[in-house]
């Protein structure tokens, strides 16, 4: 039987420019079966999770719920429940954790303050393994389950990282997906051992190109430019690269002028149109098979370095005022 994972992988459909949009992913276990639309159809409190998704719009939030590998045990009121907070942008990424009692206690979470990089004091930081997801909800898409599930419970007897299943990453026909937090850098068609080498780049503080979809901070055009750069100058140090304008141009066809700056001062402008994809492919299992907007990178054009500045420092973060312990 083809499926949208075979039909994208047989035709090499890009990857760049894919990943999810999000500055801050917000992750709530949640055990059990999922629905299509997890957050409203599943165990996890269907109002909150409606009351969730409405307050993340605009923010900056993407909103998902996680679960271990491995069998799901039914629990409608999983006791007691973690959370992850991660804010991605180069030089300001971290992940805080925390454990509560009741989803209820999300109601209290400011998503414009989170989104904005600001975490409250909310938890604690997360000193682990970086937090590698693979999407396996089956429901929204076979390819999430088939593909997506035997490399979560692959990974996670590895022990190289710590892995959860979650719910959704967009981009179903590019399974096995994958997020690796706290740089937010996305995955498509993971193997265990490509996903082991990408988990052991970011907890070194660098970057794994192979299979890379973008990083998550920046819109389509912008993860498709940082890729195009990287593979310009070899650079693969995860916090370098900053995405600092995406500016459109006018045309027939859609696109941009983006602007990306080095830590050291350099910067460049990358040309990125947006294209179809010469055949048609269906978007997930049992859609049509249409044209897909794929992110292509031209042009790279040196600009006016600016005084060199070194590493972005961290901004201060006031404690104390989530509520969330």
């Amino acid at each position: 039987m083809s499926t949208c994972a075979a039909s994208s992988r047989d035709r090499a459909e890009p990857l760049a420019g894919t990943a999810a949009v999000a500055r801050t992913w917000l992750l709530i276990e949640q055990p059990g079966p999922w629905g299509s639309k997890a957050l409203t159809q599943s165990h996890f409190p269907s109002t909150l999770g409606r009351e969730l998704e409405a307050r993340a719009e605009g923010t900056g939030v993407r909103v998902a719920l996680i679960r271990r590998p491995g069998p799901h045990a039914d629990r409608r009121d999983p006791l007691p429940r973690r959370i992850f907070a991660a804010h991605t942008l180069p030089g300001r990424s971290w992940v805080r954790t925390a454990v509560i009692t009741r989803a209820s206690a999300l109601a209290v979470l400011d998503l414009q303050r989170l989104g904005a990089g600001q975490h409250d004091g909310l938890g604690e930081p997360h000193e682990g393994d970086p937090l590698t997801l693979v999407c396996t909800n089956g429901k929204r898409d076979r390819c999430c389950a088939v593909e997506g599930r035997p490399l979560a419970a692959q990974l996670a007897t590895a022990g190289s990282a710590e892995v959860w299943e979650v719910t959704h990453l967009g981009g179903h026909r590019f399974s096995p997906t994958l997020l690796i937090l706290p740089h937010g850098y996305a995955y498509g068609r993971m193997t265990a051992p490509a996903a082991t080498v990408a988990a052991g780049e970011i907890r070194q503080g660098l970057v794994e190109t192979d299979g890379c979809r973008g990083r998550s901070c920046w819109d389509r055009p912008g993860q498709a430019a940082e890729l195009a750069l990287r593979r310009l100058t070899g650079e693969t140090a995860a916090d370098a690269l900053h995405v600092t304008g995406t500016d459109p141009e006018g045309g027939a066809t859609p696109g941009w002028r983006v602007t990306v700056a080095h830590r050291d001062g350099r910067r460049w402008q990358v040309r990125v149109g947006e294209g179809l994809t010469p055949e048609p492919l269906p978007a997930s299992c049992g859609a049509p098979a249409l044209p897909q907007s794929r992110m292509d990178a031209g042009s790279i054009i040196p600009l006016r370095p600016t005084a060199s500045a070194g590493p972005r420092p961290r901004e201060a973060v006031p404690a104390g005022s989530a509520g969330i312990g």
